[in-house]
């Protein structure tokens, strides 16, 4: 363990999915003083195409204004650049497809501005497919088809997190690049319908995917109790039915986020209400010895508790997205 500690400051780390409040230096200097590499980081979830458009003009200027912490990443060159300058390399992602509306040739104006990861469907249908609290699930549109076809050809690497079972399924058999789940877990090990069946698993990892194991309280059956141990045990978990090139890292980090936000996050479209919305703390928190960016260093030594040998912990840290990144973005 010592010995990893030591050498996690050169580790390649990477979160596939953070969803906190951005411009902010204080979340841009955590993620730099917890010596994360690089993340997917969200700019569209019920965006449009305008929302979004202003959206990545606001990060050309955070880029500047925080350039001693963050650089855009549009290559895996790019992450290592990150790496060697101590800082944090922000990949754009969408959690939603929803910004390119009818028009599929946005996809390549937004690969041209730096997007570089895009899931499908967020939770519920769009003009692509289905996510996963949709009230029937019929896969990918005639339209969704097409735009696997299109991230295939710009290098686009699709998620399908919050996609649906079936949409899923269809994603993975007709893309012909490899796809990820950036932040989820396995159904069959924590049974909530974020989480991703045996069977797309498989066929993900079959295909040379990887899938980023979630730790959003929520989806733990302690929520906001849940501890690390329970967040490795998930790790495990993947790492048993996947194999150790298989399985990475997508915390779902919401720092710095507030209620109103969850709020909107969970409505419909994020326009209707839900009659519900699952309790959040306000300050928002995370898992127990894993409560931001600078606990990465926790997970490590926690893996290496577990006998995971210094290559595997570094594959699951951030290697093994690096390499899919690489597959499927080029050079």
């Amino acid at each position: 363990m010592a010995n990893l500690v030591t050498n996690f400051d050169q580790a390649i780390v990477i979160d596939g999915l953070d969803t906190s409040k951005w411009g902010r230096e204080s979340v841009y200097r955590t993620l730099r003083d917890g010596g994360v590499t690089a993340i997917n980081a969200t700019i569209a979830i019920w965006d449009d195409y305008e929302s979004v458009l202003h959206k990545i003009t606001r990060y050309l200027e955070w880029f500047d204004e925080f350039s001693d912490l963050i650089r855009p990443v549009h290559t895996a060159d790019d992450i290592r650049a990150a790496r060697a300058e101590n800082r944090t390399g922000i990949i754009l992602g969408w959690q939603n497809a929803t910004p390119i509306g009818n028009d599929i040739r946005r996809l390549r104006l937004f690969h041209e501005l730096g997007v570089r990861i895009i899931q499908l469907t967020y939770n519920e249908r769009n003009l692509l497919g289905n996510g996963c609290y949709e009230r029937t699930d019929d896969g990918l549109s005639r339209f969704g088809l097409a735009a696997v076809a299109e991230m295939n050809r710009l290098g686009i690497l699709i998620d399908l997190s919050h996609v649906g079972d079936r949409t899923t399924l269809d994603a993975i058999e007709n893309s012909t690049r490899p796809v990820a789940t950036t932040h989820a877990n396995a159904r069959s090990h924590i049974d909530h319908p974020r989480n991703k069946t045996d069977e797309a698993i498989r066929l993900l990892v079959e295909r040379g995917g990887v899938i980023g194991a979630n730790a959003f309280p929520m989806f733990f059956e302690q929520g906001f109790e849940t501890g690390l141990d329970e967040y490795l045990d998930a790790i495990d978990y993947l790492v048993q039915m996947a194999g150790i090139d298989h399985v990475a890292i997508g915390t779902d980090f919401c720092m710095e986020q507030s209620r109103s936000w969850f709020e909107w996050l969970f409505a419909s479209q994020g326009k209707i209400p839900a009659s519900d919305v699952a309790f959040t703390p306000e300050p928002y928190r995370h898992l127990k010895r894993f409560e931001s960016p600078t606990d990465w260093v926790n997970v490590a030594e926690g893996l290496s508790a577990r006998n995971y040998s210094e290559s595997d912990i570094r594959k699951i840290l951030g290697e093994n997205w690096l390499g899919l990144f690489e597959r499927v973005w080029g050079t």
